[in-house]
């Protein structure tokens, strides 16, 4: 699997991923207004928190599979406050779910223009921008999204901008992203993996082994990046540990698509 299908499955495991989905579910607060005080309970106003508890149902409900009840939370947020940026966030996410694009433009764009700083939603913008090969806009949305100071998931928005980047054929950038990412998130298994595919593709043969080594002697492997490994160790001559990776994926995974490919011997394919 090359660097592009991984990333898009499990970048979007918080919307089935990358939510990630595809961006996380967006918090329920207040705090990305960009207000230098801090709102208490008694600031804030009824509308906004009948909204702001209708999104906060409408966030478990998301994350539980639930769509269209999800979906109905939402609407009944924005009728209770229609200047709630978080709810429009969260409806764009639901309606990429929904695979209905313009609905979920629409409502990334709302957000934004409630709340231009907010680092969450151009993220998720960004990422859904990218899989309609928009990728100079992507690019920029997901730079919005890193260069925020308070944006605590840098390195998801420095992964996904990666797998854009190498999806618009810009390797050496994808490098240089996916880089970063694993600079800022090096536990998180999808940069890793992603990392050492591009890598792998661009016959880098012993820095992919790097990377994708450390997540085979972890808990996190699988399937895809056993395949990977041994693939990576077929290609620098090292036999024995090509087949120690694929006694692992046939004894692990025996019933996998990537355990038939390496019984095939089908390196290339």
């Amino acid at each position: 699997m090359n660097v592009v299908a991984l990333a898009t499955g499990l970048l979007c495991l918080g919307t089935a991923l990358l939510t990630m989905g595809c961006a996380g579910v967006p918090a329920v607060s207040s705090a990305s207004s960009g207000k230098a005080d801090v709102q208490t309970e008694s600031d804030e106003p009824e509308s906004r928190r009948r909204a702001r508890l209708r999104l906060e149902l409408a966030s478990g409900y998301f994350e539980q599979g639930q769509t269209n009840v999800a979906l109905d939370e939402v609407k009944q947020s924005l009728v209770a406050d229609p200047t709630f940026a978080d709810a429009y966030n969260l409806r764009g996410l639901v309606y990429m779910r929904l695979n209905d694009i313009p609905l979920a433009e629409d409502s990334f764009r709302r957000a934004l223009a409630l709340n231009p700083r907010d680092a969450s939603t151009a993220h998720n913008y960004g990422w859904l921008l990218c899989q309609q090969a928009r990728y100079p806009e992507s690019f920029e949305l997901f730079g919005r999204a890193v260069s925020n100071p308070t944006y605590g998931a840098q390195g998801k928005s420095l992964m996904a901008q990666g797998v854009c980047q190498a999806r618009a054929g810009l390797k050496a950038e994808a490098e240089q992203s996916l880089t970063r990412a694993y600079q800022a998130d090096a536990g998180n298994p999808v940069i890793g993996f992603s990392l050492a595919t591009l890598l792998y593709d661009r016959s880098e043969f012993s820095r992919a082994q790097f990377y994708i080594r450390r997540l085979n002697n972890s808990e996190l492997a699988n399937a895809e990046t056993l395949w990977l490994g041994a693939k990576i160790e077929r290609r620098l001559n090292n036999r024995e540990g090509m087949q120690q990776l694929g006694d692992q994926l046939k004894k692990r995974f025996g019933q996998s698509r990537e355990a038939a490919a390496y019984e095939k011997g089908a390196f290339n394919d």
